[in-house]
């Protein structure tokens, strides 16, 4: 945490789940400042009573509008841009909320962090930026595209991303979801028993972000790789954890939803680095003067494989059950059973 001493650190979007884990890791450290930038003043309200520490500071404000960017950025150190529309089915029906807050907020919080000088941004995407076939990917492919743009045409702000899939337990994701219905006396409703997603906690997810921070050049998307697990297993873990018998609904698949997901594609490994825990897919920094690459060629072997929900590591009920006991939510609501 030393890059962090003394600083200023905003992150937008920081009402949800990622931020809550933010803070988490860092109030306890010599940080000067976190600043929570978003646009729900209850959520504000409520972080501001529940951590009743100085070292917070909220913005009321939309990455919408960069006058409010603005206001909240002036004297930041590093930003982590988690503001985004997330949910798959919402963002089919308003694509263009979608465009709004990931493709054109996100551009305004760049622009103004390089206006103001701001050392360093982390973007924050997802496994639907990668294939995109529903509004949320592609608005997150976008994104990406838009900071590795961005990437290029500063010499004072570092701009990099991650990469991630499924955060278990986060903001309107499907385990939390699967113990209220539980926990309600109802069936278990699920899309397709055979859907494979990513799982990653929290606290991973600030771990990816962290290593970015560290490790990333100009323009990388850091990628996490992550098991995964089918909706059908993951069901299972949870009935099971929870003693819950009743037979499973099932609904088919959502607007927008794929059978699996893909965090790293055929054409990225055409370049991406193995580093691991993680993958390394630097920016392209070819420039649009083409006919050099005619005349001198650029011809590289693929050296990685696709990485899809379908090709990691494949988790079993006993293994899902206990990653699930590994999360604090979890356990919580196992003891009000």
């Amino acid at each position: 945490m030393s890059f962090f001493s003394d600083k200023t650190l905003m992150i937008t979007g920081g009402t949800g789940s990622f931020g809550n884990a933010v803070l988490k890791r860092f109030l306890d450290t010599d940080i000067k400042e976190i600043r929570i930038f978003s646009r729900d003043e209850k959520k504000q309200d409520d972080m501001r009573k529940f951590y009743n520490n100085s070292k917070i500071k909220f913005y009321i404000g939309d990455v919408r509008d960069i006058r409010s960017v603005r206001d909240a950025i002036h004297g930041v150190d590093f930003i982590f841009s988690a503001a985004a529309l997330k949910q798959v089915p919402s963002c089919e029906f308003f694509p263009m909320e979608a465009v709004r807050t990931n493709v054109i907020g996100t551009d305004n919080v760049l622009t103004a962090a390089i206006q103001e000088g701001v050392q360093k941004v982390i973007c924050l995407s997802t496994d639907k930026a990668a294939y995109p076939i529903n509004a949320m990917g592609i608005s997150k492919a976008m994104m990406e595209r838009v900071f590795v743009a961005k990437s290029r045409n500063t010499d004072t702000t570092t701009i990099c991303g991650t990469r991630y899939g499924n955060v278990m337990c986060s903001r309107g994701s499907v385990i939390p979801l699967f113990i209220e219905q539980i926990k309600s006396g109802k069936q278990i409703t699920v899309t397709d028993p055979e859907m494979t997603r990513f799982l990653m906690s929290l606290d991973e997810a600030v771990d990816l972000v962290m290593f970015a921070f560290e490790n990333a050049k100009p323009g990388d998307i850091m990628v996490h790789k992550a098991p995964a697990c089918t909706i059908g297993v993951l069901a299972q873990a949870i009935q099971t954890l929870f003693h819950d018998k009743k037979d499973i609904h099932y609904i088919g698949i959502r607007h927008g939803e794929k059978k699996f997901e893909t965090l790293l594609t055929k054409e990225e490994c055409l370049h991406a680095q193995d580093l691991g825990n993680f993958y390394r897919v630097p920016a392209d920094n070819r420039d649009l003067n083409y006919e050099q690459y005619y005349e001198q060629g650029h011809i590289e072997q693929v050296k990685l494989e696709e990485f899809t929900s379908n090709n990691t590591k494949i988790l079993n009920v006993e293994q899902v059950m206990d990653k699930l006991l590994s999360l604090e939510y979890v356990r919580k609501e196992l003891e009000n059973i």
